[in-house]
């Protein structure tokens, strides 16, 4: 089965939604060692900054192409670090590039996606205490870029994922967020193999939109319900561990597949 590490994420995804804010903060503790995450790097170049848009729907299209490469599959070359990061939290972590440090990185096992001057790479999880020192390198913060023209519609089987109007993140936090969305997307498809084989065929494509107050409100009536959005309107939400940037149990997205 296509998708088959992402039976654990998958099996998670109700229970953490219905977790209170007490409970996040108390489900989010773990001991040092175990802490594995997923790193998105985005290239900065200082005359050539990337787009907003494409930025996050990039981080979204890697972050579930990582976990549904035949590499990630059952005896395939990264399956082990795959299996083990969808096994507990799906962290993830934007950090910024340029010049050589940037060039240092595309040996490194992952997903490189180019269009223009955006370019986002999605490296294959592993435990954060293990990083690799070239990633390492790569600065966490700064990587925020004003939000550019919005794209065109997007493809009818586009994962649509909206950012909420408040509060704003950085590009960066946002990447992480769109990221978890795109591959919560893939973990509830893995379960419909027809679907998740179309998203496939397509290129993955996800269009990311900032949603009015209006359009956040309806979104989030319709996500709560600890996952039963998605079998009615395939939607999907992200809700966040709260480490960086905002309060532990917000929901960061909220997603609507386009099948």
């Amino acid at each position: 089965m296509t998708g088959e590490v992402l039976a654990p994420l998958r099996a998670r995804y109700a229970y953490w939604l219905g977790l209170d804010d007490d409970e996040v903060l108390v489900d989010r503790e773990e001991a040092a060692g175990d802490i594995r995450a997923l790193q998105l790097l985005l290239r900065m170049e200082r005359d050539r900054p990337p787009s907003w848009h494409t930025a996050l729907a990039m981080a979204a299209t890697g972050s579930a192409a990582i976990c549904l490469d035949p590499r990630s599959e059952p005896d395939g070359e990264w399956y082990e670090a795959v299996r083990d990061y969808c096994a507990g939290h799906i962290r993830k972590v934007t950090r910024r590039g340029r010049g050589a440090q940037w060039e240092a990185t595309a040996v490194l096992p992952g997903i490189t996606m180019t269009d223009g001057d955006t370019e986002v790479r999605a490296l294959v999880p592993g435990r954060v205490q293990d990083l690799d020192k070239r990633v390492a390198k790569l600065q966490v913060g700064g990587t925020d870029v004003e939000p550019d023209e919005v794209a065109a519609r997007p493809a009818d089987n586009a994962l649509l994922i909206y950012l909420p109007p408040a509060p704003i993140m950085t590009l960066g936090k946002a990447m992480a967020q769109t990221g978890h969305a795109g591959m919560i997307a893939a973990a509830l498809l893995a379960g419909d193999q027809p679907r998740l084989q179309a998203w496939l065929d397509a290129g993955l494509p996800s269009a990311v939109r900032r949603a009015t107050v209006d359009q956040w409100t309806e979104l989030a009536r319709a996500t709560a319900d600890d996952g039963r959005a998605w079998t009615g309107e395939r939607l999907l939400a992200v809700r966040d561990a709260g480490f960086t940037e905002v309060a532990p149990g917000t929901i960061t997205a909220i997603a609507r597949a386009g099948w």
